[in-house]
């Protein structure tokens, strides 16, 4: 890895920016043992026989791409993609096999949060550890020790030793730790959710705060798709140790979640012999919801999925559906309809989507019998859990809003009051 000079002008435009982080074709395996070699004559011999003892997985495959100064740039996968590799190959801690590494400015990573604390030394002492292990001299530390303090909000605590820290307070110490260190480049993995919610609104204003400063970096690796809108200015997508989409951060976030979904859907839900899925039964052995485009779909487009059941009872019944907000909470949408054939068979939905705002979204179905159409007799008799439900998200220009349900397009709002109409146009 290089360490090039810092001269960075005090304004440019965008294009004129400097290049702070240049990864070019990096690629980086590891070797994992298939055959145990018990001595050194069952190492000669497995070596006469041409056996490894290994296999070579690839984690990252000609990986490359820029980070300019002010950037704050969200790299994103699914657990196994290679981001923690590459993380650690841009902090010094894994050296790429093949490609480089250009550096420009004081890089200072966190991994993750509270790695090198120790719980017998005191909050105080354990700051300066770190920061010392981070590669500040002891002048640094004593410069940023307060604002570290204050932004954890520790100030009666610092003479304690770690060890009597409530788990709550260790993670406030190591989280400002990681955003107060006076670094170029900051590379946080994984470490936006933590804390309560008035401390985690205190780091949303100091990363709105540092978004908006010229001179400093922030690589993000995150699994939070709200983060990586929120935050990001640029964004990567990595799957299979590849780049697979680079650049628009709103591009990158819904591909990601477009391929969660979809991995999702492929996996088979495996059941031990004679058992049945938490939810199902032996009236109900079957019920699944499943989409029956892609998981994405636009306000226009609606989004058609289809329930496919097998009963073996011998009552009226009737599905019902509710439609679950992941991420924010709460069932947007319910109704039931009539079913009228036993055995084995498939029902197609449409709902359209032309109200709601973007987000992520949980189909739900379950199976009632009622005597005699009922409904005080109504019982539901199965169900679908997590694995047989159907996940899928809405995404388009005119559904942004994240503060509610309704957008504003299908949503618009007259004022009455005809004075203050006028007043507010003034």
């Amino acid at each position: 890895m290089t360490a090039l000079k810092n001269t960075v002008p005090n304004t440019r435009s965008d294009d004129e920016r400097p290049v702070v982080l240049k990864v070019d074709h990096v690629a980086k395996s590891f070797r994992l043992p298939t055959e145990q070699a018990t001595g050194l004559k069952m190492a000669f011999l497995n070596w006469t026989k041409g056996i490894k003892g290994y296999t070579e997985q690839k984690v990252l495959k000609d990986i490359s791409f820029e980070v300019r100064q002010g950037d704050f740039f969200g790299i994103v996968g699914r657990n196994g993609s290679g981001k923690s590799t590459l993380l650690k190959i841009i902090s010094q801690i894994y050296k790429p096999e093949q490609g480089v590494v250009d550096v420009r400015g004081k890089l200072v990573p966190f991994i993750e949060l509270g790695v090198g604390f120790n719980p017998e030394l005191t909050g105080r002492q354990n700051v300066y550890l770190n920061g010392a292990l981070l590669g500040f001299t002891r002048a640094e530390i004593d410069a940023m020790y307060d604002d570290i303090v204050e932004f954890a909000e520790l100030e009666d605590f610092m003479d304690q030793k770690l060890k009597n820290y409530s788990s709550g307070m260790q993670v406030r110490l190591a989280f400002s730790v990681a955003i107060k260190a006076q670094g170029d480049i900051l590379v946080l993995d994984e470490v936006l959710a933590v804390g309560d919610e008035a401390f985690q609104r205190k780091c949303d204003n100091f990363f709105a705060a540092i978004k908006k400063d010229p001179s400093k970096t922030v690589i993000l690796v995150t699994h939070s798709m709200d983060a990586v809108k929120k935050y990001c200015t640029k964004a990567i997508l990595i799957k299979d140790g590849e780049i697979i989409v680079s650049g628009n951060k709103n591009d990158v976030a819904d591909r990601y979640t477009l391929e969660n979904l979809k991995k999702k859907q492929s996996e088979p839900t495996e059941q031990p012999e004679g058992e049945y899925a938490t939810g199902l039964n032996e009236t109900v052995p079957v019920l699944h919801v499943v989409p029956t485009g892609e998981p994405i779909c636009s306000l226009t487009e609606g989004f058609d999925f289809t329930v496919e059941y097998d009963y073996h009872g011998n009552k009226p019944f009737y599905v019902a559906i509710s439609l679950n907000d992941i991420r924010r909470g709460g069932v947007p949408y319910g109704d039931s309809f009539d079913l009228f054939e036993p055995g084995k068979h498939s029902v197609h939905f449409r709902i359209p989507m032309g109200l709601f705002t973007n987000g992520e979204f949980r189909l739900i179905a379950s199976i009632h019998e009622w005597d005699g159409h009922n409904p005080e007799t109504a019982q539901m008799i199965a169900f679908t859990n997590e694995s047989n439900a159907c996940d899928f998200s809405v995404r388009d220009a005119d559904g942004l809003d994240n503060f509610a349900l309704i957008n504003k397009s299908s949503m618009a709002y007259q004022v009455l009051d005809t004075q203050l109409a006028r007043r507010q146009q003034q």
